[in-house]
């Protein structure tokens, strides 16, 4: 019960690696708001959440646009009155070789995986001075933050600006006893891959590429999270924790 008494909102939480976040957290203790476009998913999260024995919202937002992200902070504040914790998690991952990415899909994915980590993080920041909360910021990022994809220029470009994001955070929120930390997953298999990890021959390459042999899960990701939001980690600002398997080492 590590969170326990504590507010979080899990941005992407209506599958994959954002639901196993917010479950992690329920089970932790947490009261959840599950954010995310789909309602039938967000409410399946919710019901994990609520077996688990803790309270979960679900809340329905686009985190690019800004109007939707003022609406959900106010939303979590009207339920429960304050915030403790933000995982920024929402993504998305349209494979596209770099001479077919066209200018919507290249603003789509910036738009979504950096601008919204942005918004999210700006929103509940205020809320979290405003009401003298020492409150944590977690990022889901990437290894492909540090390295290249072929078909993933778009994705990889804004892994790596989420990186720097939450290092400029820490300093600037860092006063105010905020923490700003990001992990980097590597090949974790969800919905966003799925189709491609079905490939014999490209599931067999990432398997072996990871020194710890497999793919990973989205609970493989759900505990470094826990770990920055609790306090554990009281001492940890500006952090890039790698969990991936072995994989960049491997790649290095």
């Amino acid at each position: 019960m590590r969170l326990k008494g504590k507010v979080a909102i899990v941005t992407g939480a209506t599958r994959g690696i954002g639901r196993a976040i917010a479950v992690r957290f329920g089970q932790e203790g947490a009261r959840v708001a599950v954010v995310g476009r789909s309602e039938p998913e967000g409410l399946e999260t919710v019901r994990q959440i609520e077996e688990a024995g803790s309270e979960a919202i679900f809340i329905q937002a686009d985190v690019s646009d800004k109007a939707q992200v003022d609406a959900m902070v106010q939303k979590v504040l009207e339920k429960w009155g304050t915030i403790d914790i933000l995982v920024n998690n929402a993504g998305i991952c349209p494979f596209a070789e770099f001479l077919d990415i066209t200018e919507e899909l290249w603003d789509r994915v910036l738009d979504t995986n950096l601008k919204g980590y942005f918004l999210c993080s700006q929103a509940v920041a205020r809320v979290m001075i405003e009401k003298g909360v020492k409150g944590r910021i977690i990022a889901v990022s990437s290894i492909s933050s540090e390295f290249g994809g072929r078909q993933q220029a778009h994705y990889c470009a804004s892994k790596a600006g989420i990186n720097l994001l939450i290092k400029s955070m820490a300093i600037a929120l860092g006063p105010y006893g905020i923490t700003c930390n990001a992990v980097l997953p590597g090949t974790v298999e969800t919905d966003i891959n799925r189709h491609v990890l079905a490939q014999p021959e490209v599931r067999a390459y990432w398997e072996k590429r990871a020194p710890l042999g497999g793919i990973g899960r989205p609970e493989d990701i759900a505990g470094p999270v826990l770990f920055f939001a609790s306090d554990d980690a009281s001492w940890c600002t500006g952090s890039m924790l790698v969990v991936d398997g072995g994989t960049s080492v491997f790649l290095q």
